[in-house]
């Protein structure tokens, strides 16, 4: 089996006596992209920090294509560890032009040499030869962070780390400018790390995510195995909308307010967890009163969804459902609620 590119073990960070980062592990394998979702404060920034070397940990150990980088008693220098860097704002230097920008991480190599580079790197970003000779503010937010993307990979690093890369962009242009991104570190085979606190982003980009809060790992996996099995109740609800349901097992089948439900659980009491898009819900007459039938309280247009607000018989509370939107049932309507698939049952 390969060992992966990034090692992380035992990693920790206190500041003022307060843990920011408790002692977690992480592999990244190569030419892969990983995620790090969290809330802001949670210890995201930190640990790219760390891995770049502009911290040193408290504990723990940082390896990189097999040499350990960082640990209490030793830190390699942020230079000497090949690895991009890309801020949230792109962090280009205002007073140059685009080429020197790109340039700044070249220095020492011929004249010529640099210019082909230069070139070579803004194709390499979808932009562009002109585009060396333009300041940053003649530049769009998406084209500024393209050109950071450039100058991180100018000199050419086995780790790409990303903080917050498309947070400063609008919606449409935020995720035009995140699939460019993945396709080129996907084409370059650039292993990456991003933090991000867009659940969306996450999922979308990474081939494994990690899901942090107070500076541990509450689940890392592959993207749709962390969110349609999450570990926790946080895990679940960090990552999108949630349906928790009080149910008892018996013989893998939850009885729930919504009818039984396939589970991979124990029998006994516990927690059932769906997500929205698993729910569909029907129109039915007024007098069905049957299991699983309940009552529009709401509906949310968003477009190509809506969001349905159901309150169910029984005694679980108001629901959320997500569907299309043509034709969605209206408000005071009767409607019966199926469950696609399974769910996950937290004791």
């Amino acid at each position: 089996m390969t060992a992966p590119l990034v090692d992380i073990r035992g990693l920790a960070k206190s500041f003022n006596g307060s843990v920011v980062l408790d002692h977690i592990d992480l592999q990244l394998e190569r030419g892969s992209t990983t995620a790090v979702v969290g809330a802001s404060g949670c210890g995201k920034t930190t640990l790219l920090r760390l891995i770049a070397g502009f911290e040193t940990p408290g504990a723990g150990t940082v390896t990189i294509d097999g040499r350990q980088v960082a640990s209490p008693e030793r830190a390699v220098a942020p230079h000497r560890r090949s690895i991009g860097y890309v801020a949230q704002d792109g962090a280009l230097f205002p007073h140059l032009t685009v080429g020197q920008n790109i340039a700044y991480g070249l220095r020492g190599e011929g004249r010529q040499k640099v210019r082909n580079r230069i070139n070579e790197l803004l194709e390499t970003v979808s932009l562009d030869a002109s585009f060396a000779a333009r300041r940053p503010h003649q530049l769009s937010g998406g084209q500024q962070q393209r050109v950071a993307l450039a100058r991180a990979l100018a000199r050419r690093p086995v780790l790409m780390l990303l903080d917050e890369p498309f947070s400063s962009l609008d919606t449409g242009l935020r995720a035009s400018t995140r699939k460019v991104v993945a396709r080129l570190l996907a084409d370059a085979g650039v292993t990456s790390l991003l933090v991000t606190h867009d659940q969306e982003e996450a999922l979308s980009i990474a081939d494994q995510v990690a899901v942090m809060c107070d500076g541990r790992f509450t689940q890392v996996g592959a993207p749709q195995q962390v969110y349609r099995e999450p570990n926790d109740r946080f895990t679940a609800e960090f990552l999108g909308d949630c349906i928790a349901l009080a149910c008892v097992v018996t013989s893998g089948v939850a009885d729930c307010a919504l009818g039984q439900i396939p589970v991979r659980a124990g029998d006994g009491a516990g927690t059932l967890l769906l997500r929205p898009e698993q729910l569909v819900a029907t129109v039915v007459s007024d007098s069905d009163q049957s299991n699983g039938v309940g009552t529009v309280l709401a509906v949310e247009f968003l477009g190509h969804d809506v969001l349905l607000t159901i309150d169910p018989s029984g005694d679980s509370g108001p629901i959320i459902v997500r569907q299309h939107s043509l034709e969605p049932p209206p408000i005071d309507a009767k409607v019966r609620i199926e469950v696609v698939g399974g769910g996950v049952v937290l004791t």
